[in-house]
């Protein structure tokens, strides 16, 4: 029997790649965002792939509307299986020229959401005793940046929520399960989408991964539900770990090179961006997975695939750790 999926952000990038997936799958996905238009593109995607979209158009924000989402999916494809949380939206700028509402907004959106979604699938999830929620965070949940002060504020509380909450399920013997799939810098949409109060346009900090990549790693998180969290990409381990051994040290590179990093050498966008309204015109045509840094994506990623593959992991590392002895050896003998 085919699973039951709700993704919020469904409409364009990470969720859009993941929606898509699973849409591969054979799966019934229901499509959560704000914008119409670029979820009914979203659902003619998925439906050319063999899936079973179903659209609801809700501000994530709004616990009200996720929830009546939530029962009308429920009404349309029986119970749900899979909860995705990854809507989210920010303001691109130093924190002091950020608007009081603008920071509430995107606490709303991108931590509350995520809290509304959660709240909203368990509801249904723990009378049934079986579920999964993924929360799709990101490197910055860990390791904070400048100029995205809203957004890794929000990221960072994520954490702390899903870890308490899980704490609570494993009190409860629960059968249903929380992770979170971090992620690393992504081509999607977003940096074309933000409100941004920089010079110049925004981008992710390379390497760049393609969403499909991200999506891959949501849907080993949803597989496989028990462990903690999912680093995808090596670029998030070595942010984190970076993070954890030399923070101040990090502080001092970011302060130096993270505003450049995040800025292209182009004009920034129009103006128009998502914070309070979608973007939302035509046929949704100009809505997708992907955003407009295809040159510099990677389409795969070596650590995300060992990660899908713990054997395979274990095997490279036996490998190198043998590799690694034999030079050592063999240097040894010569010095």
């Amino acid at each position: 029997m085919s699973q039951t999926v709700v993704i919020t952000g469904a409409s364009a990038g990470i969720g859009r790649a993941t929606a898509c997936l699973y849409g591969r799958r054979g799966a019934k996905v229901v499509l959560i965002a704000r914008g119409r238009a670029g979820l009914e593109a979203a659902a003619k995607e998925i439906a050319s792939f063999g899936g079973r979209p179903f659209v609801q158009v809700a501000d994530t924000a709004d616990a009200t509307q996720v929830d009546a989402a939530a029962e009308a999916a429920e009404q349309a494809f029986g119970p749900i299986d899979v909860w995705i949380n990854c809507a989210f939206t920010s303001v691109f700028a130093p924190f002091d020229a950020i608007t009081a509402e603008e920071y509430e907004r995107v606490t709303q959106v991108t931590y509350l959401g995520f809290v509304n979604g959660t709240r909203t699938a368990l509801k249904r999830m723990l009378p049934r005793d079986r579920g999964t929620i993924v929360q799709v965070g990101s490197a910055l949940s860990e390791r904070a940046v400048p100029l995205q002060s809203a957004y890794c504020g929000a990221k960072h509380a994520i954490n702390g929520f899903t870890s308490s909450l899980r704490t609570e399920l494993l009190h409860r013997e629960s059968n249903v399960h929380v992770t979170i799939a971090q992620m690393p810098a992504v081509n999607t949409p977003q940096f074309s989408w933000v409100r941004s109060r920089m010079p110049r346009h925004p981008q992710p900090v390379p390497p760049v991964y393609e969403p499909e990549v991200a999506a891959r790693g949501v849907l080993h998180a949803a597989d496989h539900p028990h462990r903690k969290q999912y680093y995808v990409g090596a670029t998030t381990v070595a942010t984190i770990w970076a993070n954890r051994l030399v923070p101040a040290l990090l502080d001092r590179y970011l302060a130096r090179t993270g505003f450049d990093s995040q800025q292209t050498d182009q004009w920034p966008p129009s103006g128009e961006n998502n914070l309070f309204e979608p973007i939302d015109q035509g046929d949704g045509s100009a809505h997708g997975a992907h955003g407009p840094f295809e040159e510099q994506a990677h389409g795969w990623s070596l650590e995300a695939l060992l990660a899908r593959h713990p054997a395979a992991a274990s095997v490279l590392a036996l490998g190198v750790a043998a590799t690694v002895k034999a030079w050592l050896n063999r240097h040894t003998r010569t010095s």
